[in-house]
């Protein structure tokens, strides 16, 4: 079903609605510019004067105080949706021309665009209904004629009687189901189906599509049971007409389906290029994807990729898609490598498909990517709203900046704004939060997609996965809508996220901490202590398993604290939980000094595969007895000490910060772990630096850039407004050093660490 919403043309707001206030919360050094314009062009897609909040009155200021959007007017009762759109091979009802002639409205059909690669080859015709095939019009004379004949009418005569009955003006076709002459009609055909012959049947399918039959009528019932029977007695043409023409009528029909995928399994190698195509398209509207059939369409498709119109190649690619089947890097680089070449002669939607499925396939294609930026930001203009999304969507998921991309979405979006469903204006907010990047008309945007949101509350009842991106989006470019904040984190709305097929704790807990670290002055709902610690824990155990023991975080631990002095002098742990990446904490006196604070951890790593003890007689007694009254003398291997500890002892290797490293072996006394002769106590001691190292890697980055995505970003904002300075250990300086000998890695953390120029930033 979220895969279908994702295809289904969007609603949009007519007639009046209440004025709703949407209060944005100023967390520390950020302030929002009040601009009415935003609001006002907001409905302008709708060419009505009173849609939507084109004309709404605003008050001078934004109220204060937290508002829950329960106890503001229902916008469902002012919302009126838009109908479903109609498939292009059935007629339109009176109600979507009504739709489709008003000025400014979109004109995309999503049920419509999926079809053109039928118009690209003649075979189609043979496969799939057309819409355009010519009948003969009835009279309503002859329509009444065939509804007032006796009831003991032969088979054949009823069978006829309905076909030219689905021949009479769409007004008087629209009449037919409160008919109950057309409904003894319907029941009589039923119980003689079976006496039918197949093409009659298939006839009889498509006069059901003009007619508009409901999916459930029992006519159709009786069809496709008869459809089942006979299946493997068909041809692979007929077959294929049938799945078609289900389409058309709305109905599922799995078990039809399961027949058609094994009788195109066992004659996979007859099929041609156009019937390939459509068991594609019909396995994609299915949302079926064989699993035994999986591997021949990818053979299929390298057989065939040159010889596909574009149509085709976007056709293919949606059916992928919407079927959830996977694809190989092999394929899916292959179509890219095609659609990159001539993507300036690709429709809009055949485009889009792709880049559908190459989100899917989570695959990097950067002729491809870099087409796209020449192409389509002329193309934005003219696209549906859904369109927008995904390509949007696509950048945002392969972590792909173009800004001329993004700067056209901007540009175009709030005008279309009443178009967004609940899920389209939260993949938007993600989208461009999730790239960091505020246009130039960033007020207008943002404005007009918060309101959207507002509109929508009621969406998010049943969606809630949709309210927390959205929200999060926003958080990442620091906008806080405290109306929306204040319901995401009710009772109510956190049981709802409990029901929801994804997992959306970790989603609250990155939401509800960053509203108490970024806005002081939040009086709303809050997160449950308890539920907090819940996902605390489960984030925790997460990141010991697969966070912590990252080779490139593993090895920069190791060496700070062999640099340092020891595990009292580092951390490796998440200072902030809800963001989920692990910091390295280091303590700094304001000389340079490491200062001891990681004392519990400290204890834990008595290991003798951290430093080598030399097990003397006496340590063995004293061991034995349990008592330390005359610590002996320990002889520890430790790679480099706290730099400018060992002043006089000899010297190895000079650092770039001009301090020496001392010679790896040396013989200390143990002291004391809360004191050192060179450190004061802690009462008397001046402000400790503590520094939050952040060692990155490519997923923190747009691709191929130095970039910093909005969730690490919003992370790093937040440890520096708790007082950390914040400093990186960027992957394209770590990890070719990985491979680098001990000493240079040692020289370049060193100079990390102890910059003169951090210090005196920090100070």
């Amino acid at each position: 079903k979220e895969q279908k919403e994702e295809e289904e043309p969007g609603t949009g707001t007519t007639g009046t609605e209440s004025a709703a206030t949407i209060q944005l919360l100023n967390p520390r050094d950020y302030r929002v510019v009040y601009n009415p314009s935003a609001y006002a062009k907001g409905g302008a897609a709708t060419g009505q004067s009173g849609t939507g909040s084109s004309t709404r009155a605003r008050g001078g200021s934004v109220t204060s105080g937290a508002t829950s959007p329960l106890a503001l007017p229902p916008v469902w009762n002012a919302a009126k949706a838009r109908p479903r759109a109609v498939p292009q091979s059935c007629p339109p009802s009176p109600m979507v021309l009504s739709r489709e002639e008003k000025p400014g409205a979109e004109t995309h059909d999503s049920k419509e665009d999926p079809r053109v690669f039928q118009k690209g080859r003649p075979e189609y015709r043979a496969l799939s209904y057309d819409h355009s095939e010519p009948v003969e019009t009835l009279s309503w004379e002859e329509g009444e004629w065939i509804l007032g004949g006796e009831s003991t009418q032969s088979l054949a005569a009823l069978t006829g009687g309905f076909l030219k009955l689905s021949c009479l003006p769409g007004e008087h076709r629209a009449a037919l189901g409160g008919d109950p002459r057309f409904a003894a009609l319907c029941g009589a055909l039923t119980e003689g189906i079976g006496s039918l012959g197949t093409q009659e049947l298939v006839e009889l399918l498509k006069a059901s599509i003009r007619l508009a039959l409901p999916p459930s009528h029992p006519l159709l019932d009786a069809c496709e049971g008869e459809f089942c029977r006979r299946a493997w007695d068909m041809e692979l043409e007929q077959l294929l007409l049938v799945a078609d023409c289900w389409r058309c009528l709305e109905r599922q029909v799995p078990s039809y389906l399961s027949i058609l995928f094994s009788y195109a399994n066992v004659h996979w190698h007859h099929l041609t290029l156009p019937q390939f195509v459509q068991l594609v398209y019909v396995i994609g509207e299915g949302r079926r994807s064989p699993a035994d059939l999986r591997q021949k369409v990818e053979s299929m498709i390298l057989k065939h990729l040159d010889s596909f119109t574009l149509e085709e190649v976007g056709a293919v690619c949606l059916g992928l898609f919407k079927s959830l089947s996977g694809i190989s890097e092999h394929v899916m680089r292959r179509i890219a490598d095609r659609v990159s070449l001539q993507m300036g002669a690709m429709s809009t939607y055949a485009l889009v498909n792709v880049l559908k499925i190459l989100r899917h396939a989570r695959m990097d294609h950067l002729p491809l990517l870099k087409q796209l930026g020449k192409v389509i930001p002329a193309r934005i203009p003219t696209v549906n709203i859904q369109g927008i999304m995904h390509i949007t969507l696509t950048c945002s998921s392969l972590h792909y900046f173009d800004q001329g991309i993004l700067a056209a979405v901007a540009t175009s979006l709030p005008p279309k704004v009443s178009y967004c469903r609940s899920k389209d204006a939260a993949k938007f907010l993600w989208s461009f939060g999730c790239l960091a990047y505020e246009p130039p008309n960033q007020e207008e945007f943002y404005s007009s997609l918060i309101e959207q949101m507002r509109r929508k509350l009621h969406e998010f009842r049943k969606f809630p996965e949709h309210l927390l991106t959205g929200l999060l989006g926003l958080a990442f470019v620091k906008r806080y809508p405290e109306e929306l904040i204040d319901y995401a984190l009710t009772d109510d709305f956190i049981q709802k996220t409990r029901g929801s097929k994804y997992e959306l704790k970790k989603d609250l807990f990155t939401l509800g901490k960053s509203v108490e670290i970024e806005c002081p002055g939040y009086r709303g709902n809050l997160l449950p202590p308890q539920l907090c610690q819940e996902i605390t824990q489960m984030v925790l155990s997460f990141a010991e398993q697969e966070i912590y023991v990252r080779p490139e975080i593993v090895e920069a631990s190791t060496l700070l604290e062999s640099m340092l002095g020891g595990p009292q002098f580092l951390r490796n742990h998440m200072i902030l939980p809800h963001m989920r990446s692990s910091d390295l904490e280091v303590h700094l006196a304001p000389d340079g000094r490491p200062i001891p604070f990681n004392f519990k951890e400290a204890a834990g790593e008595k290991k003798l595969k951290d430093i080598e003890v030399s097990l003397t007689d006496d340590l063995m007694s004293q061991l034995i007895r349990g008592s330390f009254a005359n610590p002996p003398a320990l002889e520890v291997d430790h790679k480099a000490t706290i730099p400018g500890q060992q002043r006089g002892e000899e010297h190895g290797a000079t650092l770039p910060s001009g301090a020496l490293l001392p010679k790896p072996r040396l013989h200390v006394e143990p002291k004391p772990i809360l004191a050192t002769p060179t450190s004061p106590p802690f009462s008397s001691r001046p402000r400790v630096v503590k520094l939050a190292l952040q060692v990155s890697n490519r997923n923190h980055y747009c691709y191929c850039s130095k970039r910093l995505l909005g969730l690490h970003a919003l992370k790093r904002r937040q440890l520096r407004q708790l007082g950390y300075v914040v400093l990186e250990i960027p992957f394209w300086e770590w990890f070719p050093l990985l491979k680098r000998p001990r000493l240079e890695k040692l020289s370049y953390l060193h100079y990390k660490v102890f910059d003169p120029a951090l210090l005196s930033r920090a100070g």
